[in-house]
Order: C-alpha cells, then structure tokens, then sequence
C-alpha cells in the first residue's frame, strides 16, 4: 500500500464449526460467468444473533496470488467435507399453498440461494395435492439424499414426517397396518418454516425464520426427536408429534369448512365460533403413566423416567371433557411462547397428557390466555396434567334426545382430530404411543461436530 498509510494488523479466530462455504473471489464483467481477475477468498459464516436466530455473513481475504489462493481454497473445503452431518444432497418439498401461499416465494429466494452456497444439491418436488409428498417418499431413491426438507405449515411437516416413516417401516419389511416397534426414518428432516403457527419449527428453532432454519440445515445441526403413533385396534392412522381431542380439533375441523376464506380469517372465525358453542365431549381415557424421578448422581436438572409399563398400572378417567392434548413435544409457538406442553422435551421419551374437564366458557378462556403469559396455564381446577407412555381416548357416542347435538360429527359418525395441525377423523378408539427418539431432525446445535480453527491475518 501507500507508504504514507498506516497499517495495522488485526488478527480474527474464526471457528471452522461456524464456517459453511469458501468461494474463491473474482472481479467479472457483466454476463461474465467464468473466469475473471483473482482479488482472494471468501469465507461464508453462520453468525448467531439475539433471539435464537441466525444470519449468514462473508468475510473476505484479499491475496492475488492464485497459487496461495487455490492452496488455502483447497485446506478449507477439505475441513468443510470432515463435518460428516452436514448435507451434501436435498429432497425437497415445497407446499405452494401453505399460509398465504409464500412457501415458494420463501424456498426460491432465501433458501435455495444458501443451499447453493453450500454446495448442496437439491430435487424439488413442489406438491400439487393433499398426499403428494407421501407418495413421492413411497416411491423415490431416498439412498441418494443425506435429508429431507419440507417447505410449508405443520400440516405439511407431518405428512412427509409421516411419509418418511411409513417409508422406513416398508424398507424394513414392517407391516404398515399395525406397527408397534417402529424403526427409524433413514434420513434427517429439515423443517423451512412457511405456515400460519408453524409449531414444530418454532420448537426446533425459538423463531419463525427461514434463512435460521436453513443454516441449520446447512450446518448439519441434528437432534433426534420423539414421534407417537395413532393407531385404532385395526389400523395405523398417523406418525405425528402432537394432537389435540375436542375443542382444538372442532376448530380445526370448522376451519377446514371455510377453506374459501384467507388463512388467518378462517382460523380465528373457527376460534371464535367454536368457542361460542363450546361444550364437552364424553369419552373415556386411558394412560400408562410415568414416575419421574430426580436423578441425583447427575447434572441438577437431569430426570430419570422409569416405565411403568405393567398392565395393571393402566389408569383410567371417564367424563365430560372441554379438551384433551397429547403431546411428546413441547410444542411452541407465537401465541405459546412457553409451548402447549412446556413440561415436556423433544426426546425424553414421554409424551404431556393434558385433559380439560368441563367448566364455564370463561374459565376455559382464562386458561387459554395464560398460554400467551409466563403464568402456570394449568393452576385451575379443572386442569389436569399427566407424564404418560401410552394413551388410549374413546369417544361416547350420545344417544336419546341429546343425539343431534353431535354437530361435530362427520355424516359417518367420526369423531375430528388435530394431529399436528392436520384433520382427521375416526369412530373409534385411538391409541396414541411414544416411541422415543424416533427421527431425525435438522435444528438443534449438537456438540458433536469436530471443531478446526483458522487464524486469519487480515490487512
């Protein structure tokens, strides 16, 4: 430089565990696509910022050298191919008609460029109908993909979660019609957040945030998570996370009716109309529960759940329901900031029973706004809460005068269910189990990455 300038050097430690692309750097024309004057490299990395979320940003080093460049260009990618978790090929899936229809616009303009920064290729299928992506899964290589991402709300995460799955079970040479020891999804699952509550990736993520859930991605950060089965005692319904048994399902339901209006609207019409019919649901449930002890030998907050798995220490309460949520995740969103069930984890192996008695409109109001608040939204009395491994909900059919009131029933008398924001319906007895650590998903930062340093001279 200028003799006249003053310069100081100041050195940067970079973690490799941080870094998830190096390019070399050219100056280049316009429309100049190869080629061009070498001026370095650019080292591309995942910056963590306030609120859980993740940014991408690039550091330059200038050198004009094309034998010192391609030198450092080559040790780089070298330690970038070591971080074995991270993707090197995508299947991906992308629902167009998620929330207010931006799952493309979102895939194309903000994740798609990072994937191709990282070098990581990727076969979009973008669905076209209810029940696309499952039997894409059933039927594609899946041995050529290191994982799969699913661009959309949570009803289309638990489809492919599902689909991927029943897709391990068919591989194994499992029956599919009754599964009671599941094998595990061969693959990891990415979750690009582009729903209306997107629950499973706020509780993989803290935030709803595509480019934080690309890095993720990116970064190879797996953690293995706890999936149920729903299963009737003929068939397997759904692999899924969560569901909810009276009132959050009669929203859902009513608000699939009204698919004619925007996202949000018939969402909170439903909300609101449901709330003013409310009424209970008679069944009778069913639980294996859990003993949950303090383990003292380890870290302070480390539990021991000890299976009480005995027929004879099936419990049973039968009434008069408002709600029943069965949930083997925490499941956190924008209105939850806490999660649906916060006394639960991803993958300890146990699922949250949460059962609402029948009570006054405004008393179930007031547990429900205390989901949005740091206060205890079970301290009522007629809340109960349960750590349970098996859960089995059977519905009470009325009969006699009461009969029509059974508005909620489909014309086949089923009974509706919120399984992980997607509708179904059954007649009869469902039995949801835990089966822990299930799959895999893109999200949480493990500390198993092998970490390098580079010490970088920048001038």
């Amino acid at each position: 430089g200028d003799s006249s300038v003053a310069l100081q050097a100041q050195e940067e430690i970079i973690e490799m565990k941080d870094v998830f692309s190096v390019k070399l750097k050219r100056r280049r024309f316009a429309g100049q696509q190869k080629g061009g004057t070498l001026l370095g490299i650019t080292i591309f990395k995942c910056l963590h910022k306030e609120e859980n979320k993740l940014t991408d940003c690039a550091i330059h080093l200038n050198n004009l050298s094309e034998d010192h460049c391609q030198s450092w260009f080559r040790h780089l990618k070298e330690i970038l191919n070591g971080f074995q978790n991270r993707p090197k090929s995508l299947k991906v899936f992308v629902n167009p008609s998620s929330h207010k229809r931006e799952a493309t616009d979102i895939y194309y303009e903000k994740v798609a460029p990072l994937f191709k920064l990282a070098d990581i290729k990727t076969d979009v299928t973008v669905t076209e109908y209810e029940g696309h992506a499952l039997s894409v899964l059933k039927e594609c290589e899946l041995q050529a993909f290191d994982g799969v991402v699913c661009v959309g709300g949570d009803g289309s995460v638990s489809e492919v979660a599902h689909g991927l799955l029943l897709r391990a079970q068919i591989d194994a040479g499992k029956d599919t019609e009754y599964v009671s020891k599941p094998v595990r999804a061969p693959v990891p699952l990415g979750v690009i957040p582009a729903g209306t509550t997107n629950i499973l990736a706020h509780t993989l993520y803290g935030i709803k945030h595509a480019v934080t859930a690309a890095l993720h991605i990116v970064m190879g950060h797996i953690q293995a998570v706890d999936v149920c089965t729903f299963s009737t005692p003929r068939k397997l319904l759904r692999f899924g996370f969560s569901a909810m048994f009276g009132f959050g399902a009669r929203t859902l339901a009513l608000a699939e009716r009204h698919r004619w209006m925007p996202s949000s609207q018939r969402k909170d019409f439903a909300f609101i109309k449901t709330l003013a019919d409310l009424r209970p649901e008679e069944c009778e449930l069913s639980f294996l529960p859990l003993q949950i002890l303090q383990d003292d030998t380890h870290e302070k907050d480390s539990v021991t759940l000890l299976y009480l798995g005995s027929k004879d220490q099936w419990q049973k309460i039968q009434g008069h329901f408002l709600n029943v949520s069965i949930m083997a995740i925490p499941c956190l969103c924008s209105m939850a900031p806490r999660g649906l069930a916060p006394n639960t984890r991803l993958n300890n192996g146990s699922m949250a029973l949460i059962v609402v008695q029948n009570t006054s409109r405004t008393e179930f109001i007031k547990h429900l706004k205390r989901y949005t608040t740091a206060k205890n939204q079970f301290n009522f009395p007629f809340v109960e809460t349960y750590t349970v491994q098996e859960v089995k909900v059977q519905p009470r059919l009325k009969s006699g005068p009461d009969a029509k009131e059974n508005v909620c029933l489909s014309a086949e008398g089923n009974y509706p269910w919120n399984i992980d924001g997607d509708l179904m319906k059954e007649a009869s007895e469902v039995h949801v189990r835990v089966h822990p650590q299930l799959i895999d998903l893109y999200g949480v930062n493990t500390d198993d990455l092998e970490s390098s340093q580079v010490t970088c001279n920048c001038i």
